[in-house]
């Protein structure tokens, strides 16, 4: 294998490539990246034997077609401190040479033949999206999933399609957001469902250069690909039967408050402030006046904002709320406005912005 590539383009794929390696696998191969120098492009492949990436560059002169498994991180390493603009690289039965204008590096690797097989997207797509649809659903969802939660279902994100309507939620059991979309591109006019690691989620969003970019996506057995230009990432889903989401969004709510995204952003982030572990709730007052914030933690002090609302509708309530669950809402929703819908002190209430994102959050004890 013999080539010259662009540093930055190198740099950039194996940085995102590391996202996968875990560094410390008992396996030393798993530490590192193949690199596959093809005709006309370097394949850069990654892979911890539960996610697995394609990312391809075509900004690389290949003078001797090859594979070669390289340490992800030392690679790096020595891509990102170089100052050329293109660097040398050439395997040597198993090492490799990088070569700079002023520099040389000899990295001992391993034999490609012991790197374990990742899946390439093949075959149909199960659907195609635009990469700006599917970033911002990801976004509004994935941060609600569980983290080491022994009910595993719910460590990840449901991806749940009937014909051309797609879902996409996430819990992990004190709140629940889901955001939908209608699908231009579904091959498959029957129904999927499948709970995909919220880490694949992320390396999906960091490729995601162009919101243009039609995204194919397909879902074979345990596994769910996703195919992006040039690049394709590769998951095995998530065990287990996610819980029964509809059921939890509340009905009836007979009070609704609407105001502007950014005012409450600010006034949740202030109120925050004055909050600790043993009283971290703020409590939600609201009123046809408006809305008014308050928090206290004993040893610190009190604080209290005003929010203006621009409707209220049904009689005044106080509620408290987890302040960072409200955040994590509020960072994820595009619109300026939204709306707030709650029943009673004691039960969830509901945080929408848009016509297809809604957020299900559970009080706190004030």
């Amino acid at each position: 294998m013999k080539l010259v590539c662009d540093r930055g383009a190198l740099a950039e794929a194996l940085g995102t490539a590391r996202m996968v390696v875990t560094g410390r696998s008992p396996k030393p191969v798993l530490n590192c990246v193949k690199l596959v120098a093809e005709k006309d492009r370097l394949v850069v492949t990654a892979t911890d034997l539960e996610i697995g990436m394609h990312l391809s560059t075509s900004k690389a002169d290949i003078t001797e077609p090859g594979t070669m498994a390289i340490p992800a991180d030392k690679l790096l390493q020595i891509v990102r401190e170089s100052t050329d603009p293109t660097l040398t690289i050439e395997s040597e039965q198993e090492a490799v040479h990088i070569r700079g204008q002023d520099s040389h590096f000899k990295v001992h690797g391993y034999s490609p033949a012991d790197y374990p097989a990742v899946p390439a997207f093949s075959g149909s797509a199960d659907f195609v999206i635009p990469a700006g649809t599917l970033g911002r659903m990801i976004e509004q969802t994935y941060f609600a999933a569980a983290r080491e939660n022994s009910r595993y279902a719910i460590n990840g994100v449901l991806f749940e399609r009937e014909g051309p309507k797609l879902a996409i939620v996430a819990t992990d059991g004190h709140r629940l957001a889901l955001t939908r979309t209608v699908l231009e591109v579904a091959q498959d006019p029957g129904s999927q469902k499948s709970i995909v690691p919220p880490k694949t989620l992320q390396l999906v969003l960091n490729l995601m250069k162009d919101p243009e970019l039609e995204i194919k996506v397909r879902i074979a057995e345990n596994q769910i690909l996703f195919q992006l230009g040039e690049s394709s990432v590769c998951s095995t889903m998530v065990e287990g039967n996610f819980p029964p989401y509809r059921d939890v969004i509340p009905k009836e709510l007979d009070r609704k408050a609407h105001l502007l995204r950014d005012a409450l952003l600010s006034a949740v982030k202030r109120a925050a402030l004055l909050t600790n572990e043993e009283s971290k709730g703020v409590r939600f007052s609201f009123t046809e006046e408006g809305l008014v914030l308050s928090s206290r933690a004993p040893e610190m002090g009190e604080a209290e904002i005003k929010v203006p609302l621009s409707r209220f509708e049904g009689e005044p309530i106080d509620i408290g709320f987890n302040p960072g669950y409200v955040l994590d809402a509020l960072k994820a929703a595009h619109d300026e406005h939204i709306t707030i819908e709650l029943r009673a002190s004691g039960k969830p209430g509901i945080l929408r912005t848009g016509p297809d994102f809604l957020y299900v959050v559970m009080p706190v004890s004030l």
